[in-house]
């Protein structure tokens, strides 16, 4: 497939990378230099230096014989402009960013039809739902809904003092006979990710992903040695969209919300529109503030500006005044091993939740894919289509590659655990830890 992306950001450029590594052939457009000159270096890309809103600039990207448009800039207009180029070109789909609520809602219905956007992705948007639940699981790194939010993916450090620690997965198997509520689905050791096996025992430092059916979540973070209550107190250091999107869903809950911006302007419109939360005009990077709102004192403090450097002083002053729980949103991924040698809980990069929808759009028959920073695994959901080579048939007899695992499957709106045993029907929804070369030969098997 010929895919053309619009934007070499951070959420283009890690689109461009997936999709490359999907075996596409992918075209980048980016008016930048610099940046362009980098992407080229790291990746196989055509990359085209131009506007994608100019006709010439997506001739040279190929528009003739595109099947897809990701316009993922930072600009609404130009990605809503781009698609409409790719469509009037006879590009089949086309996938859009768009930021604005105006044009995200009902009243641009008919403009988003006009232009034919067929997936419409909002990094910030899909970076606070993350966010927020992550403070319902305090110390977990990550987490993933799968099927309807009835199986979870938990990911995170296995503590020397979790229950699960120095077990070995048979030893956990055994006490949860004959009824499993999880799975020690994959782990990352030293750098290296595997699906581990029956006799391996589980040590402290681990980085573990756990599927988990939904209502089992507080067992299974006991286990891990996770709390299971969620923040009651937050304080947001930085005003975007990401912020804004957070801070006005927490003060719709029980707890208490503090928001710290620096421009005056943008920091009285918070404190106009976001009721029950503290806005404060100030500097996050400025100590005398931190210390003075008592940065420490707080469940969980969450830096979300754009600038790295910031976000990453900030979170370590508040971790050395105590702060349980710190969360950084971090755009340049190199720095990601920084942060966990510091102290820093986690880092999130708004480039994974919107190229997880850009590949579940591209992977026609893939209902939900979640990717992740640490590791180079994928979690897809697929559904068992009828008369397919696993319709009616026992997990163990499909005989899946040792790096491609059955974690959970959905039936009837009921999860259950995948053992070798179980047998798959036709509607199941199949929770599936595998490696991206593997994907299209696991959907053959469902289709």
């Amino acid at each position: 497939m010929h895919v053309i992306v619009v934007g070499a950001g951070e959420v283009g450029s890690y689109v461009a990378e997936l999709l490359t590594r999907d075996g596409n052939d992918v075209a980048v457009i980016e008016t930048d230099r610099q940046r362009s000159g980098d992407l080229g270096d790291r990746l196989d890309v055509l990359v085209v230096n131009g506007s994608g809103t100019h006709p010439h600039v997506l001739e040279e990207a190929g528009i003739a014989k595109a099947d897809l448009m990701v316009a993922v800039t930072s600009n609404d207009e130009v990605n809503l402009i781009a698609a409409l180029l790719a469509k009037q070109a006879g590009v089949a789909r086309a996938v859009v960013r768009i930021e604005a609520k105006s044009l995200r809602g009902r009243d641009a219905q008919r403009l988003r039809q006009a232009i034919g956007a067929d997936l419409v992705i909002d990094p910030d948007a899909e970076t606070a739902a993350e966010i927020l639940e992550l403070l319902e699981a305090p110390g977990a790194t990550e987490i993933a809904q799968l099927a309807g939010g009835e199986v979870i993916v938990i990911g995170t450090t296995l503590q020397s003092g979790a229950p699960m620690c120095n077990q070995s997965l048979s030893e956990l198997g055994e006490q949860y006979e004959p009824d499993w509520d999880f799975l020690v689905a994959a782990r990352t050791r030293d750098g290296e990710t595997v699906i581990p096996r029956a006799d391996e025992r589980l040590q402290a430092d681990d980085h573990l992903w756990v599927v988990a059916k939904r209502r089992s979540k507080r067992d299974v973070l006991k286990l891990l040695g996770l709390q299971t209550e969620s923040h009651r107190r937050v304080l947001l250091l930085g005003g975007g969209r990401t912020a804004e999107i957070v801070a006005d869903s927490l003060s719709e809950r029980s707890g208490s919300v503090t928001l710290i911006e620096r421009d005056p302007a943008r920091a009285r419109q918070l404190a106009e529109t976001l009721d029950g939360v503290l806005v404060i005009e100030g500097d996050i990077t400025d100590a005398e503030l931190l210390g003075a709102e008592e940065a420490g004192s707080y469940d969980a403090v969450l830096a979300l500006t754009g600038q790295d450097d910031a976000n990453i002083l900030a979170c370590l002053f508040a971790k050395s005044l105590g702060a349980s729980e710190t969360i950084a949103v971090l755009h340049r991924l190199a720095l990601r091993e920084l942060l966990e040698d510091v102290g820093i809980d986690v880092a999130l990069s708004p480039r994974t939740a919107s190229a997880n929808g850009v590949l579940r759009f591209v992977r026609g028959g893939v209902a939900k894919v979640a990717t992740f920073l640490a590791a180079d695994f994928e979690v897809i959901e697929v559904e068992v289509a009828g008369g397919s080579t696993a319709d009616g048939e026992a997990i163990s007899n499909l005989r899946l590659p040792r790096d491609v695992l059955i974690g959970a499957f959905v039936r009837d709106g009921k999860p259950q655990i995948g053992r070798g045993r179980s047998q798959l029907r036709q509607r199941d929804h199949v929770i599936i830890f595998l490696r991206p070369e593997n994907v299209d030969m696991v959907r053959q098997l469902f289709e």
